[in-house]
């Protein structure tokens, strides 16, 4: 197999979210790869715009870069004790597209998150949101980053040893997914 793709997608828009710094240490602890940053800044999902001017090129842009990964890992943040709007926004989009670029892709769920659970309830929510996709979700050790704001040093590394040790474990059985 080639060098494989990984696709990160951050849960939250803003630049300096720490759940994009998490998916840059979870591309680092995955190993050899081609990483991608998806986008997810779209359109609130409305029917209209579907059957109007069609699903949005950004829209079938992530589904094509679904489709065309290795590897998925998504990294949420927890928003009143759920998975941000915009995150289910983008998972609603993408089951518009034709086919299903998810199914039996493996995909790995981290969090991180302001608060002392570290995402934990989001992370139960976005387990859900992903079951009518039926991909390969490769689950645990789970990677739930408290506290995010003080959990990366100024270079945007992960502290804390625990965490970075069950992100590596996750990273290694979701490479092993893809054969690489």
């Amino acid at each position: 197999m080639s060098r494989p793709t990984l696709l990160g997608i951050p849960g939250a828009l803003r630049k300096a979210s720490t759940n994009r710094l998490l998916l840059k240490e979870a591309a680092r602890a995955f190993g050899d790869c081609d990483y991608v940053e998806a986008d997810i800044d779209f359109p609130v999902f409305n029917q209209d715009i579907q059957d109007g001017p069609g699903i949005p090129d950004s829209v079938l842009r992530l589904n094509d870069q679904i489709a065309g990964a290795d590897a998925v890992v998504i990294s949420s943040p927890e928003y009143n004790k759920n998975i941000p709007g915009v995150l289910k926004n983008a998972l609603d989009w993408v089951s518009r597209c034709e086919g299903n670029a998810w199914k039996d892709k493996p995909v790995s769920l981290i969090a991180a998150s302001s608060g002392i659970s570290g995402g934990a309830r989001a992370m139960h929510n976005l387990v859900l949101c992903m079951m009518p996709f039926r991909p390969n979700l490769v689950y645990g050790p789970e990677v739930l980053v408290g506290n995010s704001k003080e959990a990366f040093d100024e270079d945007g590394r992960l502290k804390s040893e625990v965490s970075m040790k069950f992100l590596t474990a996750l990273m290694e059985r979701l490479r092993a997914e893809t054969g690489a």
